[in-house]
C-alpha cells in the first residue's frame, strides 16, 4: 500500500473535466506532494493508498477552488464608500483613495483576501500598487496568488469630466520598475503558487510607448498582461481624444491584442468589439457585481464566449461592489445576462460554475495546473456543506440540484474546507494560518483617519453620496 499525503472521500465530486461539470460519485481522490494522483472507485483508493490525512466529507460536494481573477484588495479598507454615483472613479472613490496610506490599504488587502478564501476562492487575482506585502500575506495564508503591480503614467488627482489625463513619464518608469522587481522576487515562488503579471492600468492611463514596452517585457518573461480594457466611457473618451479611435480598435491597430492579454471588464465594448478581442486570442474577466453597481451595464461576456473566448469572473473592489465572493459573481453573471437577453437559458448555473473554475483558469493562463480535479493537476479544491439550509433539500434524481443551489442560493458560508497545493488552509469557519481577529481589529483602526483626510475633497466634489448625507439618506 502506497503512503500518500491525503485521501478525500465524498459522495459528490464535480471535477469540471470535459465540457460540463464532470460529476462523479462512488469515487475518492488521492493527493500527494500537492497534486492529484488519482480519482478512482472508493474501494480501489482504499486498497491502494494510505493517507497521512483523510478528509471524510460525508455530506459535502467537492469542487475545484474558485478563481477570483480580478481584485483590488487594498480598496476593501474603503468598502461601501462609492456606490450609487455617476463618475464613480473620480467623484466616488478618488477622495477616499487619495486619503489612504499604503499601510491602510494593506489592512484592506488582508481583509479582502480573508473574505474571499472563506467563500471558496483559492486563487487571488490581485491588482494594485505596492504588492510586496500582499505577496507576503498570501504566502503565509497559503492561497494561490496571481498578482499584478499597477503601471500608470497618469498623475493621481481628481480629473473633471472631459479633462485629459496628465502623463508623467517618470511615474510610468517607476511603476514599471516596481512591476519588474516584483516579478523577479515573487514569480513562481513557493513551487509556482505565486505568479506575477504586468499591469498597465488601462490604455487611457499609459502612453502607447509604455504599452508596447510592457508587452515586450511580458512576452520575454512568459507571463501575462492584466489590464482594464475599454472599461468605460471615460476610457473611450480619453483614447478617442488622443488617438482618434475607440480603445479596442486602437489596441488592435498597434498589435496589443493577443494571447498575452487578459482584458478586464470590456464595459464600454459592444458585441462586435468583444468578438475582436476574443478572436485575437486574448481572454476576458467579467466583474458583474462591480460593473452593475458602478455603471449599470452588463458587459458583452456572452458574445465573447460565443466567439470561443475564455471568460473568468472577478469581484473587483469593495467600494463599488461591496464583497469579494465569487459565488455572488456567479449568480450575478447568470442573472444579468438572462435579463439582458430576456432569455432564462443564458449562462445556466453550470456555465457560471465553469467560469469560476476551469474556464477562469484558462482565461488567466493557469488552465494546465488548476481549475479542474484531474490527475496531474494541483490539488486546489473546496468542499461545500450540503446540509446548510441554502443547499437543502438535496436531489440527485431525476436531476441533481447541487450546482443550481450553489450558484443561485448559496452565500459562501456553505464552504467548509479549502485546500491549496494539497494543504488545508481553511476549515469550518477558520483561516488556519492567519489570526483573523487581528486583521479585523486593525482595519477598523483606520476608518476615522481616512474619513477625516477625505472630508475636504468629498464635500468640495459634492457628489451623489455627499447629497445623500445632507439629506439623511445614508
Amino acid at each position: 500500500m502506497e503512503k500518500i499525503d491525503m485521501i478525500v472521500n465524498s459522495p459528490h465530486f464535480y471535477t469540471m473535466a470535459g465540457e460540463g461539470v464532470g460529476y462523479k460519485t462512488g469515487v475518492s481522490m488521492a493527493v500527494d506532494k500537492g497534486k492529484i494522483i488519482a480519482i478512482e472507485d472508493t474501494e480501489k483508493i482504499k486498497n491502494e493508498y494510505e493517507g497521512e490525512e483523510v478528509l471524510n466529507l460525508d455530506h459535502h460536494a467537492v469542487l475545484p477552488g474558485f478563481i477570483d481573477a480580478h481584485m483590488h484588495t487594498g480598496l476593501a479598507v474603503m468598502r461601501g464608500l462609492a456606490q450609487d454615483t455617476n463618475n464613480w472613479m473620480m467623484y466616488g472613490l478618488q477622495p477616499f483613495d487619495n486619503a489612504c496610506t499604503r499601510k491602510e490599504k494593506l489592512a484592506g488587502s488582508k481583509l479582502a483576501i480573508i473574505e474571499a478564501v472563506k467563500t471558496g476562492t483559492t486563487t487571488i487575482g490581485d491588482f494594485e500598487d505596492g504588492m510586496e506585502d500582499v505577496c507576503s500575506f498570501i504566502e503565509k495564508l497559503g492561497s494561490r496568488g496571481h498578482i499584478t503591480q499597477t503601471i500608470r503614467e497618469a498623475k493621481r488627482r481628481v480629473y473633471k469630466p472631459g479633462e485629459l489625463y496628465e502623463f508623467d513619464e517618470n511615474l510610468g518608469k517607476e511603476s514599471l520598475n516596481k512591476n519588474i522587481d516584483l516579478y523577479e522576487k515573487w514569480h513562481n515562488k513557493d513551487n509556482g503558487r505565486i505568479k506575477v503579471l504586468f499591469g498597465p492600468q488601462g490604455a487611457d492611463f499609459v502612453s502607447k510607448e509604455m504599452l508596447m514596452k510592457v508587452q515586450k517585457i511580458a512576452k520575454e518573461r512568459n507571463t501575462k498582461i492584466h489590464m482594464h480594457t475599454q472599461q468605460g466611457d471615460r476610457e473611450t473618451y480619453q483614447v478617442e481624444k488622443r488617438y482618434g479611435k475607440r480603445p479596442i480598435a486602437w489596441l488592435n491597430e498597434i498589435g496589443f491584442l493577443d494571447d498575452t492579454l487578459i482584458a478586464v471588464h470590456l464595459t464600454d465594448a459592444d458585441d462586435n468589439e468583444a468578438k475582436v478581442v476574443a478572436e485575437s486570442g486574448a481572454s476576458m474577466i467579467l466583474c458583474p457585481g462591480s460593473i452593475g453597481i458602478i455603471d449599470g451595464i452588463v458587459p458583452p461576456s456572452t458574445a465573447f464566449q460565443e466567439t470561443g473566448g475564455n471568460v473568468a469572473l472577478g469581484s473587483d473592489q469593495a467600494p463599488g461592489n461591496n464583497c469579494h465572493n465569487i459565488i455572488n459573481e456567479m449568480k450575478l453573471a447568470a442573472l444579468f445576462n438572462k435579463i439582458k437577453y430576456q432569455n432564462p437559458e443564458k449562462i445556466p448555473a453550470w456555465k457560471a460554475l465553469r467560469m469560476a473554475t476551469i474556464e477562469g483558469a484558462k482565461a488567466v493562463g493557469l488552465g494546465e495546473s488548476i481549475g479542474s480535479l484531474e490527475v496531474g493537476k494541483k490539488a486546489d479544491f473546496i468542499a461545500v456543506d450540503l446540509n446548510k439550509p441554502s443547499m437543502l433539500p438535496l436531489y440527485t434524481k431525476p436531476m441533481r440540484n447541487i450546482v443550481p443551489n450553489l450558484v443561485y442560493s448559496a452565500r459562501g458560508e456553505e464552504v467548509a474546507i479549502s485546500v491549496v497545493d494539497g494543504k488545508v488552509i481553511y476549515r469550518d469557519g477558520k483561516i488556519l494560518n492567519i489570526n483573523e481577529k487581528e486583521v479585523f481589529q486593525e482595519v477598523n483602526k483606520y476608518t476615522d483617519g481616512i474619513g477625516e483626510r477625505a472630508s475636504k475633497e468629498f464635500w468640495e466634489i459634492d457628489g451623489t453620496n455627499a447629497q445623500f448625507m445632507k439629506e439623511d439618506k445614508l
